[in-house]
């Protein structure tokens, strides 16, 4: 199944697609809805008496309000090699906000306090039930499907410190979405080997595939769910290829007006335009 939050008359309703159209599944949002214990039942028998049309639809974050978005940095080889960095022994973490997400079309709002801002695409899990120190089986079952993110980073501040939080938590600035898609649609399930690309401008600056990653998105719900708490709805942000604006050279950096496409085989694209941050 592919499941969404799309925006409509001025609220959000989670919606499942079916051909050309998107069922209403009777929930606000994806986060809503995954929060009930059979909600993939639910999804399956949807009644399609209330629809929308799937083209032209305007997604909203695939979860609008999850209670966390941890994120993994250096889980590609390519990329940890790119940066000039050591294979990792344990998951690198940091986390987003809420406040950071966007939907799959919306703009990418650039701040003006940034002179390194960076793209990054990443296969995203999204979790469909509740669990702590989670185990094998537990950890595969608590995958409620797959999304698309844009791990926007403001690189000048990433590093002005050891810690990478201040480069990644910018306001509305990192897209997710357009659909959660289901283990049993994707090659490989709960671990599954995706093609994943970017480009800015037309022009191809990512492209790997998610059987690359160093650790795996089991690993990653057994690892943090060792930490904390994961709801559903949280997302798990599992790290990013080689081709980096940062790790280019010269280095190569967003500046405003560009065209960024990110993009996974079997999940669907995200399709946005860098702007100004005027926001207060």
């Amino acid at each position: 199944m592919k499941l969404a939050t799309v925006r409509v008359n001025g609220s959000t309703r989670a919606v499942r697609l079916d051909g050309d159209r998107l069922v209403d599944l009777g929930a606000a949002d994806l986060g809503e809805f995954l929060a009930q214990d059979d909600w993939a039942a639910r999804a399956a028998a949807a009644d399609p008496a209330t629809t929308y049309p799937a083209e032209g639809a305007d997604f909203a974050p695939v979860v609008p309000q999850p209670s966390k978005v941890v994120c993994v940095g250096l889980n590609y080889r390519n990329h940890i090699q790119e940066m000039g960095r050591d294979l990792p022994q344990h998951p690198t973490l940091f986390a987003k906000f809420a406040d950071c997400l966007v939907g799959a079309t919306d703009d990418i709002a650039r701040p003006e306090e940034t002179a390194e801002f960076d793209w990054e695409v990443e296969l995203a899990v999204v979790i469909g039930k509740p669990v702590r120190r989670a185990r094998g089986a537990e950890a595969e079952a608590a995958i409620a499907g797959f999304t698309v993110l844009n791990d926007i980073t403001c690189r000048d501040w990433q590093f002005r410190t050891r810690e990478w939080l201040q480069g990644k938590m910018w306001d509305s600035s990192t897209p997710v979405g357009p659909y959660l898609v289901t283990p049993d649609e994707l090659p490989g399930g709960v671990r599954p080997e995706l093609d994943v690309t970017l480009s800015v401008d037309g022009t191809v600056m990512q492209q790997d595939n998610t059987g690359d990653l160093l650790f795996d998105p089991v690993a990653l719900v057994e690892y943090v769910s060792t930490v904390v708490r994961l709801n559903p709805g949280d997302l798990i942000a599992t790290g990013t290829p080689g081709g980096v604006g940062h790790a280019r050279t010269p280095k190569l950096y967003l500046t405003g007006g560009e065209r960024v496409v990110t993009e996974i085989q079997g999940i669907g694209r995200l399709d946005n335009t860098v702007v100004k941050d005027g926001g207060a």
